[in-house]
């Protein structure tokens, strides 16, 4: 590997091209990088919100917070859905606190300005004295939305294809598991971890880690895990073995597991993931259907966000398929966590600045080309001088 600094325009590491290596070190913790990913990834990437089920009710609404922004989904009386800015037209205060809630009107705790369920400005105190007011033309700042298969996207700019476009190659793989009917399990968690946000989708997407980090999925899969890349999704999976674990929590998942009558035969014991671009995963098993999306806090942080929602089904076997589907997960997130802050950490050196990618990792060789495409400057094996993202 050399260390020669590339030009924009070089397509090349060396005299070798940059479809086998992965993204330089320095991307996963230069501020300038962070700021760009924010504003050409984020800005414009979907991030799921919440399912309909979760607002049902006029006056519900969730909250996401990434990037800065504070996001609020909100259904009117007249039962539709609308995203916005949880920010005040006046001073810019924030008018929710917290992920959920109910309200009849959506009232800044500054100064009670008054906001209804479709984001009109209808109420100021004193607005008389507000001479450059134009009420109509201060109601809430408006996100654009989209729901999916029952589920609630947002993104802050337009540009790209729509959520339904990203999936249309699995909507029919995707139909059995009735994604429109799904009810939340628990409540959000929330995980903090000191590593770059695309260590996290990294590892999600990686074939190559399975056998030799993963035991209880190894025990549970076999030789039978796959990955393969879409334009917009990657997409992995698995098959339970008959072999029976000899771990009790997969071995009892194993026996316990009971048929689900509306999947199609292969999919009674087949688990897979999609991770959508850039940082939203669902996890779907036949007991229970996960999402999981990572954003960026800082450069070197990011947080986990994720719930499992599931089908009304209250046999005995169904609900201790799902606790031990928890316990068995569990430890692959654990076992994660400690691979991501060993590959967060040993970025630092200076001894580290590319990795050769194999021909089997093509959910992390489509990452970086499109990280390249959208940041000319991640070309470059070195971390440039200070600045350079203003040049």
């Amino acid at each position: 590997m050399t260390s020669t600094t590339q030009s924009q325009s070089n397509p090349t590491v060396g005299q070798v091209s940059l479809d086998g290596w992965s993204l330089p070190a320095w991307t996963y913790s230069d501020p300038e990088f962070a700021s760009l990913e924010a504003d050409r990834i984020f800005r414009p990437g979907w991030q799921v919100v919440c399912h309909e089920s979760d607002i049902p009710n006029p006056g519900d609404w969730h909250s996401l917070d990434y990037i800065g922004e504070s996001v609020i989904v909100v259904r009117g009386t007249d039962h539709q859905l609308r995203a916005f800015t949880n920010v005040c037209r006046h001073r810019g205060s924030r008018i929710v606190d917290g992920s959920s809630g109910c309200a009849k009107k959506l009232v800044c705790p500054y100064h009670a300005w008054t906001y209804e369920q479709d984001g009109r400005l209808s109420g100021v105190p004193d607005s008389a004295s507000y001479p450059t007011l134009d009420k109509a033309k201060a109601g809430l700042a408006p996100v654009t939305l989209e729901t999916w298969q029952g589920f609630i996207f947002v993104r802050l700019e337009d540009g790209g294809p729509s959520v339904a476009e990203m999936m249309a190659p699995y909507e029919a793989m995707i139909a059995p598991f009735r994604f429109p009917e799904l009810r939340a399990l628990g409540r959000v968690t929330l995980r903090p971890r000191e590593v770059n946000w695309k260590n996290v989708g990294d590892n999600y997407s990686d074939g190559l880690h399975i056998p030799i980090a993963h035991p209880g999925l190894t025990r549970l899969f076999g030789k039978s895990y796959g990955i393969e890349a879409e334009p917009h999704v990657d997409r992995m999976w698995g098959d339970l073995q008959d072999s029976e674990s000899v771990n009790w929590s997969e071995r009892a998942y194993q026996r316990l597991l009971p048929p689900v009558p509306h999947l199609p035969e292969d999919k009674q014991r087949h688990w897979f993931y999609f991770k959508l671009w850039p940082s939203v995963a669902f996890d779907i098993y036949p007991d229970q259907v996960d999402f999981m999306q990572w954003l960026p806090t800082g450069p070197t942080s990011c947080i986990i966000r994720e719930i499992s929602y599931v089908l009304p089904d209250e046999r005995r076997e169904m609900n201790a398929a799902r606790y031990l589907n928890w316990r068995i997960n569990r430890q692959v997130n654990a076992e994660d966590t400690a691979l991501i802050t060993r590959v967060q950490e040993g970025m630092a050196s200076r001894s580290f600045s590319m990795g050769p990618l194999s021909d089997k990792e093509v959910c992390l060789k489509h990452f970086c080309k499109r990280i390249r495409e959208i940041i000319p400057e991640a070309r470059n094996e070195q971390r440039p001088a200070p600045g350079w993202s203003h040049i």
